[in-house]
């Protein structure tokens, strides 16, 4: 790889522990920053995930936690890990939407802020969940605004067509701010990738806001990460394309710095990488990635001393102050079981590295 890749993962004073367990495995968190700024809450299964589905609350950006939060009873039981929103509704009612799956998926919302959350239930109806796309192999990480107060949500499914077992990127629209869902319409055309597997879908808005570009997993480990992108909010997408590969991985989480480059996080599964199976960081522009350009750099933020590539589910959230704070699952010793971390950097003192 041809770009510098700026090493985090032996600066320790950029690692928050969230939640550790002596010989218990914690995984996939994901994170949501209120309008405050400061307030975050963290997501995250008691296993690979599930079971159970965990809450904390950081009330002062990241640097300290709650203890595990009260959550309704079937908050425990075998889920896929979780993701978690913040949507306003066309009245301008705030809530919060906390999504898991497996066997389907279901959703509990929360209308004070995160402090009580309704009991999970099926995004879509009962009859409806044993259909192909109606399942939801895993939630949605990626839910932006669209249109006519509408939302716009994103996730994977699987799918058996005869002999071929197809993975595909779905995508859901909400009216009422997450409460209720349009039925999922399948997306992911790739005749030039023969086998492509394209799954968990990172969605970036443009900087003019005039388009959406969507990252992709390729799951079938034929070809480098994937994107497609959209000039109409959805409604139509081009044909997928590779990326570079040095964003070749899973689970990318992109999020704009404050002088308009972009950060993506992502779990790193290049075959060739030096940083192979860590959790990662890219730093680039959003022509860089429509230009299929390596960008600045990259970041190993976490040295993972666990099994490779069991790290990089992650949440991403700007402080106003300009701070990243970065939560995943790693192991970070050997003999150890993952447990829950955020890093805390900022764009200067990367540019300072270089």
């Amino acid at each position: 790889m041809d770009i510098p890749t700026v090493d985090l993962s032996a600066e320790t004073h950029r690692q928050i522990i969230i939640d550790r367990v002596e010989g218990q495995y914690l995984g996939q968190p994901d994170t949501v920053l209120l309008e405050d700024g400061c307030t975050i809450l963290v997501g995250y299964p008691l296993g690979h995930g599930g079971p159970d589905t965990a809450l904390k609350r950081s009330d002062d950006g990241g640097l300290t936690w709650s203890d595990r939060l009260p959550v309704p009873a079937n908050f425990a039981g075998k889920h896929n890990a979780p993701s978690i929103h913040r949507l306003i509704d066309p009245q301008g009612i705030e809530r919060l939407l906390l999504f898991v799956s497996y066997p389907r998926m279901i959703q509990s919302i929360s209308a004070d802020n995160g402090h009580t959350w309704t009991p999970l239930e099926p995004v879509f109806p009962d009859s409806m969940s044993g259909q192909p796309g109606f399942k939801g192999h895993a939630p949605p990480k990626s839910v932006l605004p669209i249109a006519d107060g509408r939302y716009l949500a994103m996730y994977h499914d699987h799918f058996d067509d005869q002999s071929e077992h197809i993975v595909a990127p779905m995508q859901i629209l909400s009216a009422d701010g997450g409460r209720t869902w349009t039925p999922p319409r399948r997306l992911g055309h790739h005749p030039h990738f023969p086998g492509a597997q394209p799954c968990e879908p990172g969605l970036i808005r443009s900087p003019d806001n005039s388009q959406l570009l969507c990252l992709l997993r390729e799951n079938s480990r034929q070809y480098h990460s994937l994107k497609m992108l959209s000039d109409d909010d959805g409604q139509t997408w081009s044909e997928i394309e590779e990326l570079p590969a040095v964003l070749t991985g899973d689970r990318h989480i992109a999020r704009y710095t404050p002088d308009g480059r972009l950060v993506v996080t992502f779990r790193d599964m290049a075959p060739d990488s030096p940083t192979y199976g860590d959790f990662v960081g890219w730093v680039g522009t959003y022509r860089d990635l429509l230009e299929t350009r390596d960008g600045q750099c990259r970041l190993r933020l976490l040295a993972n001393k666990g099994r490779p590539g069991d790290t990089g589910y992650a949440g991403l959230e700007l402080l106003p102050d300009g701070t990243f704070v970065s939560t995943t699952y790693c192991t970070l010793a050997e003999g150890q079981q993952p447990l829950v971390v955020s890093v805390r950097f900022t764009i200067d003192e990367i540019d300072a590295k270089l």
